[in-house]
């Protein structure tokens, strides 16, 4: 793993925000993606990079995570979806390359990585699903970039 800091810019997500308990994730996820792009494509804009997830505050037995794309054209809420920013300046960010259920080996050595440095942290971080299953079939070669905005 190699983490980097990075400067972002602020970007726009489109998505659904629910609360879930870790195990219902994979069947979120795939609800919330469709039902965003869906909803970006009724509006006329287009995807303007890979899925992302963003976890909102610290996980515990249950996530509260909203799940959409990023998108540059003016896109307005509609029912069951949302509009939230990503935010920019400074963040941490990692490349897991593999299958999500080895994420959370990447995620610790990163935390271990940022404690090291004595970085705080904004509450919420995001992955963007770079390369996955509807890309690439084989798990070993899936790329998660984890993101964790600096306060």
């Amino acid at each position: 793993m190699k983490a980097e800091r990075i400067e972002r810019e602020p970007r726009t997500l489109v998505g659904v925000h629910e609360t879930h308990r870790w195990d219902e994730l994979t069947e979120f996820m795939g609800r919330a993606f469709g039902t965003a792009a869906t909803e970006i494509g009724k509006q006329g804009a287009h995807p303007a990079g890979p899925p992302i997830a963003i976890y909102h505050g610290a996980p515990s037995d249950v996530v509260d995570v909203t799940a959409g794309f990023p998108v540059t054209q003016p896109v307005t809420p509609a029912p069951g979806v949302v509009i939230e920013t990503l935010p920019g300046g400074p963040a941490i960010e990692a490349i897991h390359t593999g299958p999500y259920d080895t994420l959370t080996e990447t995620y610790a050595e990163l935390t271990d990585w940022i404690s090291a440095q004595n970085l705080d942290l904004a509450p919420d971080i995001w992955e963007e699903y770079v390369v996955g299953p509807d890309t690439e079939p084989d798990p070993a070669k899936w790329q998660t970039r984890i993101v964790f905005p600096l306060s």
